[in-house]
Formats: structure tokens, sequence, C-alpha cells
């Protein structure tokens, strides 16, 4: 979900089975992506996944690291996500989104050859987008619960503002 003068382009990992059976990003009940986009004031009421295209209402945009459906992030080779790492960097080259937002700390981390990134900003840039950590929002996360997941998309969000 691509279009022009994007705010923040969010990349999640991969699609999960339940998201790529009916082909919409964060799609499964209990991941938490669009309670905390809403939560974090991106959206002004809470959008179902199947809205997803509403997002470029927003300024936003969406897209994975890799366009294969798992089971889970694990199932990913590191050689997988640095390919999709290429993939991501000709596409942020392309549509220059103001941020991009990797949704996924470790997937990330080996995407990028960066074992020590943290949620946050990151140092540099793809091409003129400054690059962006946030935490994966999957109920299988146990270590953000939805206040912090908000919280960082939050912090996000006032630093796109700025």
């Amino acid at each position: 979900m691509l279009g022009p003068n994007l705010r923040v382009l969010f990349c999640g990992i991969n699609p999960g089975l339940y998201s790529g059976a009916v082909g919409h990003h964060f799609a499964r009940p209990g991941n938490r992506f669009w309670k905390a986009l809403h939560a974090a004031g991106f959206t002004d009421r809470l959008l179902p996944a199947w809205e997803q295209g509403r997002l470029l209402d927003y300024g936003l945009g969406i897209t994975n690291l890799v366009r294969r459906a798992t089971a889970g992030a694990a199932e990913l080779s590191a050689e997988e996500l640095r390919q999709g790492a290429r993939r991501v960097r000709r596409l942020v080259c392309r549509h220059e989104p103001k941020v991009i937002a990797f949704v996924g700390m470790g997937a990330y981390r080996t995407a990028f050859r960066d074992p020590t990134a943290a949620v946050g900003p990151q140092p540099g840039r793809i091409c003129r987008s400054r690059i962006w950590l946030l935490p994966n929002p999957s109920g299988l996360n146990a270590h953000y619960q939805l206040p912090e997941l908000a919280a960082a998309f939050r912090a996000l969000g006032e630093a796109v503002s700025s």
C-alpha cells in the first residue's frame, strides 16, 4: 500500500498465515498494530485491517520486508530478510516517505545487519527517508503491551509532526 507524499511507510516483517490468507496487513485479531496506530493519533478512528487502503488518506503506507506468508517470523532465513531489505530500500528510494518505520526489532536487526538497533530513531537514512524502529505489535510479543506500543508509535508521530 504505497502512494505519493507519505509521512510514514510502515514496514512489517512478513504476513502471517491469516494475513496472507485474507490479503490484509496485520489482520490477525490478536495483532495490535491497528489499535496502536489509532491510540497514537495516526488515525481518527480504529481502522479494521480490511480498510488498510484508507491509510493513504492519512499520509501513511504499509509494506513488508518479506512477501512470503509464514506461521511465524522465525521461519524466515537471514538471507530472505536481507533480500527483503534490498527490495524495501528500492521502494523507499522511489517513493521517498518522510520516515520508513520498521515494525519488528529482531527482523530489522538481521535484515540491516544492525544487532544493537533499539526502538526509536535510527542513525542514517534510506535515500532521503529517516529510519524508525518500532516493536512488533503481534499479540505474541509480551514485552510490549498496548500502552507501551501506543507510546512507541506516538513518539514516531510526534517526530514526524515536528
